[in-house]
C-alpha cells in the first residue's frame, strides 16, 4: 500500500526521485498522467491496466465519459525509473502541475500523487479544516 507524504526536489532536467518505500512497491516502469485537483497521478503498470480497463468500459456515447478518457489517456505516459530511483517527468506534465523546486509526493493507497509543494500545503490546510465534516458525510453514506 502506498502511504505517506514526502517532499523532494525536481531538478532542472525535470527528474524527480521516488521515495524508497514507493520504489519498492511500484517497480521500474510506471505510468504518469494528469490527476485531479492540479496534481499528477502515478500508477504501477498493473494498477494502470486496472484503471484502463474500467475507463474503457465506460459508455463512449456519453460526452462526459469521452472527455474524461481523453483527459486521462491523452496525458498518460510510461516512464522508466532509473537505478537511482529517479523518473523523468515530461514537460507538459511539469507544466500541468506547475512543478518546480520542492514537490510533494503523496501515497494514496493505490497511486502516488505529485503536487506543487505550495499547492499541496494549501489543499491540505483546507481538507484538515473540513476533516470532521467529511468523515461525518462518509459515515452517513455508509463509507466509514
Amino acid at each position: 500500500m502506498l502511504i505517506g507524504e514526502y517532499i523532494h526536489t525536481i531538478d532542472d532536467k525535470k527528474r524527480l526521485s521516488l521515495p524508497v518505500k514507493f520504489r519498492k512497491e511500484m517497480g521500474k516502469k510506471i505510468v504518469l498522467t494528469s490527476g485531479l485537483d492540479n496534481c499528477l497521478f502515478v500508477f504501477t503498470m498493473a494498477q494502470w491496466k486496472n484503471i484502463s480497463a474500467k475507463l474503457s468500459e465506460a459508455n463512449m456515447l456519453r460526452a462526459d465519459n469521452r472527455s474524461f478518457n481523453r483527459y486521462m489517456f491523452g496525458s498518460a505516459t510510461e516512464v522508466e525509473v532509473d537505478a537511482l530511483g529517479r523518473m523523468l517527468v515530461p514537460d507538459f506534465l511539469v507544466d500541468r502541475a506547475k512543478l518546480k523546486g520542492k514537490v510533494a509526493l503523496i501515497g494514496v493507497q493505490d497511486r502516488v500523487e505529485i503536487w506543487n509543494e505550495e499547492a499541496w500545503k494549501a489543499y491540505k490546510g483546507v481538507v484538515e479544516k473540513e476533516a470532521d465534516q467529511l468523515a461525518e458525510k462518509l459515515g452517513n453514506a455508509g463509507m466509514l
